[in-house]
């Protein structure tokens, strides 16, 4: 039988692995979609399906209402992560390269922690803010390899500043609604809240899906149920057991696999400073999430009884 206490540190770590890939994969779809969808219809059918997945999911599970103390968080992350975000990025695709956007949104990670140490008292150790170092390190490689065509605008920058400051933001107001409601909850009723916020856009969604091809479709469907519906779910799931700031650290590995994804799916062949940028990328989530044992070590050697591991809440 596995031990409890390995079982429940892998469960958070395969959920952040599960969103960090799906979230890679939503740059790839939101590029093939947004050549047919404006960006707040592409937001609102995105958010659309996402909420008919999990509000099918819940009615399965029961899963009922969120208390009252959960709402306030999950009003907050719904309108600005769900909807302001969704529709922000979108429209800042449209209008900056690639490496430009991953840069510029990557800001969030830093915004989340600096939020996260004022507002909700996370530590921030030696080693998140080394491994933020590094990752933010790789971001900006992986940027400025990526942006040589010239084609960013000044809007765009701008949009995706915007999308970064609502992420975090969101992130930082849902942390505290997952002590409430569940994991399903919170991500089911935020996505819910997203997708009204998004209804002034139902006009020109309903205009534009009768007219995209079925790939564009069928990519906005996908962005819904699993971006949004399971990778959402998931990240609540980790984000509920470690700290704000650990997790945004985990996103900064986003970009590395988008640059294989694009090679992969578009054909977009990385360059050799693309690829070093995504080795610092992932190099720093793994300093990010490691765990200092040297004090353990010499308490064992010294012959004293090692303190016992902390509990996955207490991870920070």
């Amino acid at each position: 039988m596995m031990n409890p206490a390995p079982r429940h540190r892998l469960l958070p770590a395969g959920a952040a692995c599960v969103t960090v890939v799906l979230w890679a994969s939503a740059f790839v779809a939101i590029r093939s979609a947004g050549a047919d969808y404006s960006p707040g219809a592409l937001a609102l059918g995105r958010l659309g399906s996402g909420a008919l997945a999990l509000g099918a999911l819940s009615a399965i599970r029961r899963e009922g209402l969120p208390p009252r103390g959960a709402w306030r968080g999950i009003l907050l992350s719904g309108v600005l992560w769900f909807g302001f975000y969704m529709v922000a990025l979108n429209w800042g695709e449209q209008r900056v390269d690639a490496g430009t956007a991953a840069l510029v949104v990557n800001v969030g990670p830093l915004l989340i922690a600096l939020l996260g140490a004022r507002l909700l008292g996370d530590p921030m150790p030696p080693r998140l803010l080394a491994g933020m170092a590094v990752s933010f390190a790789g971001a900006v490689t992986v940027g400025l390899s990526m942006s040589g065509g010239g084609g960013s605008s000044l809007l765009g920058v701008v949009l995706c500043l915007l999308a970064a400051g609502a992420y975090a933001c969101g992130v930082v107001a849902q942390k505290p609604a997952l002590g409430r409601a569940s994991a399903l909850q919170v991500t089911t009723f935020g996505c819910l809240v997203g997708a009204l916020a998004c209804l002034p856009f139902a006009g020109q969604l309903v205009h534009e899906v009768s007219r995209a091809p079925a790939s564009a479709t069928l990519d906005m469907v996908y962005l819904g149920v699993f971006p949004t519906a399971l990778a959402f779910t998931t990240w609540a799931y980790a984000l509920a057991r470690t700290t704000a700031s650990r997790m945004g650290a985990t996103t900064y590995a986003v970009p590395a696999l988008v640059v294989l994804m694009s090679w992969l799916v578009l054909g977009e062949v990385p360059g050799a400073l693309t690829l070093v940028g995504g080795v610092l990328c992932l190099a720093g989530v793994a300093v990010s999430r490691s765990r200092a044992r040297a004090g353990r070590t010499v308490r064992v050697a010294a012959g004293q009884e090692p303190r016992p591991e902390p509990r996955p809440e207490q991870v920070t």
